[in-house]
């Protein structure tokens, strides 16, 4: 029996997609033998262990999720290519991360970036800011935009409810997720990158023989419209500019001023300043894996112009009645949203060119890209919640119930951002990518320039950075309510919002953010009083912890190679004492690790503990949270010369590479 047009129904599809779940579970689940899995280090950084491909993987698997295959394919079937400029700007500050800020992190020896910053400016009411911020972007601009741009697909290909979609995709991300942490989030990531990247290109494929050449789909784009159209109206119609990623600097869609200078600073606060994305590169072995993994990241970044974008352009040329739909009604008859199903167009190609089979796989590249950013988002939220707010009012946490809070965490982010998810809908005319756009620019902005300011300018205070941001997240968040308060009239119809939303693009909004903070922060700091000088030693760019060569004859805990063997030998590794808790700072979260003793090692194995050490890894040892070492930190930095150079060339031509898109599609 043949299946039904469009749906996902039929025993060849059904079949790839179970043996991909399957995959993908097994995997995860693999990860979980690991014998250290019940210690935060593990559970939070993946133990500093993950090589450069598992690293560049992870972040371009963690940034691509279902809102690109969605959004981005959406934008570009509604106003064309310009949006692939938050793409190609991302090389830049990916590359920056694994050069100038992980360094600084690394030194600074931490696992969250509030915690870098409580450490940097000698505070805790930065860091309790920072960590709430970040979770609340991390519901509103991550996990409820991939729940979804996810669901919508689901829906579109088996026609269920959205929140019966979301609530699958949720329980089958979390399982692996809440049991096996980064380690299995990256793992997973790197499987399905490769997935995803294989079956994208054999969709764009797919779609450009339909279409024959580009220069074929140039000319097919510019006479794809509706054939129901409103009367005496533009509406609808494709733009003249839409092959251009520099726009009318006047106009109203993506103005290149704005969208570079946006783009690049927006970009910045989300590559080196996100907690979700930083972790990854965190959990390198050392530097030299750290900054192959942002090279290979920053390539795979070039990407979406061909996985994303053209097959967007495409499925407007096949599909211009649904794709393009510009009457209201019409709109809502074909995807229930009356301002436009630009949306749908990805989704669209996949169930309506793709055989039984081949449409299974793709449907398990959408998921790839969902779960993906699911995980990403569940492990690095949960880091958050756990190290930053829930140790401050328990200090005496044991590492078992670190790593049961940080788990209970996931559950109720999941809740949050369903809640979340009708406010998306009909945000930015239906264009879940300028949806994104929009809200980063109000808000995360000033972050980038709030970090590059305490990392590089020593005399930076907390008063300083607080008082900057939150002039700026005041104004970003009025803006914010203003435009779910009052959305963009349907095309055709009058203006009638306050003029600073139609008039002042987000953009160029979000960029006078971004020079306003700054601006703050530096007549704050400059009459409120700061950490001397040698408190910053190891916390900023100039006073980092550098590679030694002394580091080449100790062990890669801090002692001598010989004494680290002999340690091994006798299975006491894990007991090692890796800090002088004498020279920490009586307060400090290091020194608290070390306040309790070792629990009793002759545990009964009874069936509660049996289940725990399932669940959690290894039996509760204490409150002992394990850090870097002095020497530690050293070895990390180390670079062979030849390696440091190599790397050097990759950069330097990756950028080149970028730029010369840049001319191109000018």
């Amino acid at each position: 029996m043949a299946a039904k047009e469009g749906r996902i129904d039929n025993w060849a599809d059904i079949l790839v997609l179970v043996v991909y779940f399957a995959a993908i579970l097994a995997i995860g689940l693999w990860s979980m033998r690991r014998s250290n899995r019940g210690n935060v280090k593990s559970y939070f950084l993946a133990g500093h262990s993950m090589p450069w491909i598992t690293v560049g993987a992870s972040l371009f698997s963690s940034n691509i999720g279902s809102e690109h295959f969605v959004g981005l394919a959406g934008s570009a079937a509604s106003s064309g290519i310009a949006n692939i400029t938050f793409e190609w700007m991302s090389t830049f500050p990916i590359l920056l991360l694994g050069w100038y800020f992980l360094p600084v992190y690394i030194s600074a020896g931490v696992y969250t970036l509030p915690e870098y910053m409580e450490k940097r400016l000698g505070g805790n009411k930065i860091r309790i800011y920072l960590s709430c911020l970040s979770l609340l972007l991390a519901i509103v601009t991550k996990l409820a935009v991939s729940m979804f741009a996810g669901s919508l697909f689901l829906q579109m290909a088996t026609g269920w409810n959205m929140y019966l979609s979301v609530t699958i995709l949720l329980t089958i991300t979390g399982l692996y997720t809440i049991l096996g942490g980064l380690t299995a989030v990256m793992y997973t990531d790197t499987f399905q990158t490769v997935v995803m990247t294989i079956g994208a290109f054999v969709l764009l494929g797919v779609g450009m023989y339909k279409v024959g050449n580009l220069e074929n789909l140039e000319r097919r784009y510019m006479n794809s419209s509706a054939t129901i159209q409103l009367i005496n109206s533009t509406c609808g119609l494709p733009r003249q500019d839409a092959f251009h990623v520099f726009l009318d600097p006047a106009g109203n869609v993506q103005p290149w001023p704005g969208l570079i200078i946006s783009a690049s600073l927006i970009c910045l606060a989300y590559w080196c300043c996100d907690q979700i994305i930083v972790q990854r590169s965190l959990a390198a072995k050392n530097v030299e894996h750290a900054k192959g993994g942002s090279i290979l990241a920053a390539s795979l970044k070039i990407l979406p112009l061909f996985l994303m974008v053209i097959p967007g352009l495409i499925s407007r040329v096949l599909f211009p009645d649904e794709v393009a739909c510009a009457d209201p009604d019409e709109c809502m008859r074909i995807c229930e949203n009356p301002v436009g199903c630009s949306n749908i167009a990805y989704p669209k190609m996949v169930l309506e060119l793709l055989p039984n089979g081949l449409r299974g796989f793709l449907m398990a590249v959408i998921l790839s890209a969902i779960m993906s950013s699911l995980t990403s988002i569940f492990n690095s939220s949960s880091t958050l919640f756990t190290m930053d707010l829930w140790r401050r009012f328990r200090p005496l946490s044991t590492q078992r119930e670190l790593l049961i809070v940080g788990r209970i965490v996931i559950l109720v982010m999941c809740g949050l951002s369903i809640v979340w998810l009708p406010l998306i809908k009909g945000s930015q005319g239906g264009q879940l990518f300028n949806y994104i756009n929009m809200v980063q620019a109000n808000i995360m902005s000033p972050v980038g320039a709030a970090f590059v300011m305490a990392m590089f300018w020593t005399k930076t205070t907390e008063w300083g950075v607080i008082g900057g941001l939150i002039i700026a997240h005041t104004c970003g968040v009025i803006r914010l309510v203003l435009e779910f308060v009052y959305p963009a009239p349907p095309c055709g119809e009058p203006e009638t919002r306050p003029a600073v939303l139609y008039k002042v693009h987000f953009l160029y909004f979000g960029t006078l953010l971004a020079f306003i903070t700054p601006l703050a922060i530096v007549i704050i700091s400059m009459v409120t009083t700061g950490r001397p000088k040698e408190q910053l030693e190891g916390i900023t760019w100039w006073t980092r912890v550098k590679y030694s060569k002394t580091s080449e004859q100790l062990g890669e805990n801090g002692v001598s190679t010989d004494v680290e063997n002999e340690i091994k030998l006798n299975g006491k590794h894990e007991n090692l004492n890796l800090q002088d808790t004498n020279k920490m700072e009586p307060n400090s979260d290091e020194a608290r690790g070390h306040e309790d003793l070792p629990q009793k090692q002759n545990e009964k194995k009874t069936c509660k503990n049996k289940l725990l050490v399932f669940l959690f890894g290894m039996p509760d040892k204490g409150r002992e949270i394990v850090v870097m070492t002095l020497h530690q930190k050293q070895i990390f930095m180390r670079e062979q010369p030849k390696v440091k150079k190599l790397l050097n060339a990759c950069a330097i031509f990756v950028i080149g590479a970028v730029m010369f898109l840049f001319g191109y599609f000018a």
